[in-house]
């Protein structure tokens, strides 16, 4: 079955995916230090949904970045040569900083863990630009109309960022449904960001729920802590019950028990149009975990806009995702699909 026959793309469009995103940058200590004792650290330019996109990026489909930057700012600029370099598009507003106590694009504080000294992540969003981002500093009848767009990707964790953030998310998706762009949700749930805001949030997801074509972070309670069997009946339950209030075609979700911080069994569960796919669990080497659940997620996305069946969709994303774990930055850069297909294959001998 072809996947074209599950799931239509639009035919027209000049971006094959496009997400919506608050950029920012990634502190990282050198050599496995701890944040507090590290001296030196890399700086990345991070986002989860740029993370998903970067898997089409590099393979070359056309994508586009939708967010805000601060004007006049050279963490900005950052954000900008990375994106193009990764061969992302990008549109938005430049928003005046305010001053020194005004905006700033997000900081994101991660110590990776080595061993049995888990990764830590510290979240710097204080004046975060894109917390205030304005669906009217947007033309949405050009970004999906004129230009086009096939899939629409976004995170709960964006869209949970502010009331004005959901509001963006929900605009967005009405104009994506208007002109027949398909929606991918990773549902990205953050305890941090929902205390006190479950009810708010709630109405917010389920409203977005009820657009989406492709699903996927589905959080079961739990599962994480359980032998593959049982965490795969856990989760196929959750997705049923999903399946059972949501129009989504599409639904996915990985599962990973952890040895330690380097050492993971990591597998995946996709349904699609009410048929399981599955791949075993298989234990694999980690340099760095964060990231990977987003590159699962571009993974299995390229695959749909590649036309490929479903089977083949998460195979990709699970090698994906497994091709973010051995990096140590929280998003792949594949010179080509083969490389992703010889993670598959466990094919780790020299390539000449």
């Amino acid at each position: 079955m072809e996947a074209g026959f599950l799931i239509p793309l639009r035919k027209d469009a000049k971006y094959a995916i496009a997400a919506l995103t608050s950029m920012g940058v990634r502190l990282c200590p050198v050599n496995y230090e701890p944040f507090h004792t590290a001296g030196t650290y890399t700086m990345q330019v991070t986002s989860a949904e740029s993370n998903a996109l970067s898997v089409s990026s590099y393979l070359g489909m056309p994508s586009l970045i939708i967010t805000s930057f601060v004007k006049e700012s050279p963490i900005a600029d950052k954000i900008r040569h990375d994106l193009k370099s990764r061969g992302m598009d990008f549109v938005g507003p430049e928003i005046d900083s305010g001053g020194p106590w005004g905006f700033r694009h997000q900081i994101n504080m991660t110590d990776t863990g080595y061993g049995l000294r888990g990764p830590r992540v510290h979240n710097d969003r204080g004046g975060e630009v894109a917390r205030g981002i304005n669906v009217k500093d947007f033309d949405l009848d050009e970004i999906f109309g004129s230009w086009g767009v096939k899939i629409l990707h976004m995170s709960g964790l964006f869209a949970a960022l502010s009331k004005q953030t959901g509001e963006f998310c929900l605009a967005c998706a009405r104009a994506a449904k208007k002109y027949n762009t398909l929606i991918s949700f990773d549902i990205n749930y953050r305890a941090s960001m929902w205390k006190d805001r479950t009810q708010e949030l709630t109405r917010l997801f389920d409203e977005i729920r009820d657009m989406t074509d492709i699903m996927s972070g589905i959080y079961v309670p739990g599962a994480q802590d359980k032998d593959w069997p049982t965490a795969m009946d856990m989760t196929k339950q959750a997705i049923e019950s999903y399946r059972s209030r949501c129009p989504a075609s599409v639904y996915l979700a990985t599962h990973r028990e952890i040895e330690d911080t380097n050492n993971h069994i990591f597998g995946g569960i996709l349904n699609a149009c009410g048929q399981w796919h599955y791949v075993e669990p298989k234990r694999i080497s980690v340099i760095d975990r964060i990231g990977s659940g987003d590159a699962f997620v571009g993974g299995v996305l390229y695959g749909v806009l590649r036309g490929w069946t479903p089977d083949k969709w998460l195979r990709f994303g699970w090698a994906s995702g497994v091709t973010a774990a051995g990096m140590l930055s929280d998003h792949i850069k594949p010179m080509d699909e083969e490389s992703i297909w010889q993670v598959w294959q466990g094919n780790a001998a020299v390539t000449r």
